[in-house]
């Protein structure tokens, strides 16, 4: 029988974690880990295909922060494969399909990530249990296992503005 998960020790993970996109300059994205849906996905908007020696790519962007459109991060990659993808409201539709690197608990692990508008999900990324099965359990009692961003980071994820500095006073 082959096994399917590297002979590391699988790493506990909380069901929501901060993960990195290492290759596309991403260093915190919030993500919903979730062993029920087969594949990965990450809001991603305006896709362009287009070919390029002879193999097909996609151009689109991603918002990495969950209630904002600012800090937009532009990306080209090689398309993968497209399939169909049944999302829980039970809407099927196709997808472009793409490989990316995610960091997720100080590990590295290669994905297929599917691309969708996740403008009402409550996670602007997912992390399916085709990439969790790379030595990942899910403890859904837990959150943020691998820790947090600092709290300027976790404030522009949620919308808000940055702290303002403080002002010097002459002392009157």
């Amino acid at each position: 029988m082959t096994e399917t998960h590297p002979t590391r020790h699988p790493e506990t993970a909380g069901w929501r974690e901060w993960v990195s996109l290492p290759d596309l300059g991403v260093p915190w994205i919030k993500a919903k880990l979730d062993s029920g849906a087969r594949s990965s996905a990450v809001h991603a908007f305006d896709l362009e295909p287009y070919q390029r020696d002879g193999v097909e790519w996609v151009r689109f962007s991603i918002h990495p922060w969950q209630r904002s459109a600012d800090e937009a991060v532009d990306v080209d990659l090689p398309v993968h494969d497209r399939r169909a993808v049944r999302s829980s409201s039970g809407h099927s539709e196709e997808r472009y399909v793409v490989l990316m690197d995610i960091r997720l608990l100080d590990r590295t692990v290669t994905a297929e990530v599917t691309l969708s508008r996740r403008d009402e999900m409550g996670f602007r990324f997912l992390i399916g249990r085709e990439a969790l099965r790379q030595g990942f359990l899910v403890d859904s009692a837990r959150s943020y296992v691998g820790g947090r961003p600092r709290r300027v980071v976790r404030r522009k994820n949620r919308g808000v503005a940055p702290l303002p500095k403080a002002v010097p006073t002459d002392g009157a």
